[in-house]
């Protein structure tokens, strides 16, 4: 806060020996260069100049700045709240902004690019790093979903702070490491990835909306598998397989895999039919370390220890066996 001392000037040729008259105000908000003020000063007084002396009047502590600053300080009460509700699992889910068009200028094999899916999966496990409260995120082809705890308190659960965070440190690390999964290959322009929260008050919604995604994986992966199958080893055009497909269901869809290209939909990798899921875990890892020796020599032994670390699995959430094995993922709904 600043300092401000007000001074009356005082005329030294008023009018009757020894009378006072004011004729101005002087203010200064340095107290060090106000008592250099102290002594004659010049003064405008009617028909010229006169020189004067300072008398101090007041002394008021106030600032200039924090009065303006307060002036327009109402305009945040324009500002929403957005703090979400308590007791909730929190999902802030991400989905790449128009990626058909950037799969296509990046040349994304069909109907899986396993390199595009390695770099989804290292940016979440960014993002899980950078933010320890997601308990778990789940991602299948351009998207990714990350669960805050129940009793998270990260940004004050203001959904806005949480979302563009996610979105943010999501993105900068898909550009950071494009490289370790695509080479040489040059990055064209930046992607988007747009964002949403929503919140699921109980074990049973949490599990149910990721649910939701992996069925939602299965019925994209096979789809796509079987498309692309017919383009590009049964020799039909883009339009000539989506026509075969109309009406088919997955086990139309299968039996043509099966009959026709002797593939077994059930064999095909993990990662495409399952999704991924990130979880953190208590890993056990073994280290050379020096140690000093009573004769000051030195000796590299192995030490193993435990460590917090995101890890990946490709398996199917939606039955109980993971959520068993993994029972630290879900808080307890009575908390």
């Amino acid at each position: 806060m600043g300092n401000s001392v007000f001074f009356r000037c005082i005329s030294r040729f008023s009018p009757g020996e020894g009378a006072e008259v004011p004729c101005s105000r002087f203010e200064a908000d340095d107290a060090n260069h106000l008592t250099l003020m102290f002594g004659p000063v010049p003064c405008r007084l009617p028909g010229g100049f006169k020189t004067c002396i300072l008398r101090p009047v007041a002394r008021v502590f106030t600032s200039s700045a924090r009065m303006a600053k307060s002036k327009f300080e109402y305009v945040r009460n324009f500002e929403a709240d957005d703090t979400c509700l308590k007791n909730c699992y929190i999902v802030v889910r991400l989905d790449g902004r128009n990626f058909h068009k950037f799969a296509e200028q990046h040349n994304f094999l069909k109907p899986n690019d396993d390199r595009a899916l390695g770099l989804m999966t290292r940016s979440a496990r960014s993002v899980m790093e950078d933010l320890d409260d997601i308990t778990i995120s789940y991602g299948q082809s351009d998207e990714f979903s990350f669960v805050f705890k129940r009793t998270s308190n990260w940004f004050k659960r203001r959904a806005s702070k949480l979302m563009t965070h996610v979105a943010s440190q999501f993105s900068s690390s898909y550009v950071f490491y494009w490289r370790d999964y695509f080479g040489d290959q040059p990055l064209l322009y930046p992607p988007g990835f747009d964002g949403r929260v929503v919140l699921y008050p109980s074990n049973r919604n949490l599990r149910d909306y990721i649910s939701w995604r992996q069925a939602d994986c299965h019925v994209n992966n096979l789809y796509n598998t079987v498309f692309w199958t017919l383009v590009q080893k049964g020799g039909l055009t883009t339009t000539q397989a989506e026509d075969r497909l109309k009406g088919t269901l997955a086990a139309d869809k299968n039996e043509i895999m099966f009959s026709e290209f002797d593939i077994n939909y059930n064999k095909e990798p993990l990662v495409h039919r399952k999704g991924t899921a990130l979880i953190w875990e208590k890993l056990e890892e073994t280290v050379t370390k020096s140690v000093k020796l009573p004769n000051e020599a030195e000796e590299e032994v192995l030490v193993t220890r435990t460590r917090r670390r995101v890890s990946a699995h490709h398996c199917d959430v939606i039955g109980d066996q993971f959520w068993e094995e993994h029972p630290n993922i879900l808080e307890d709904d009575n908390c």
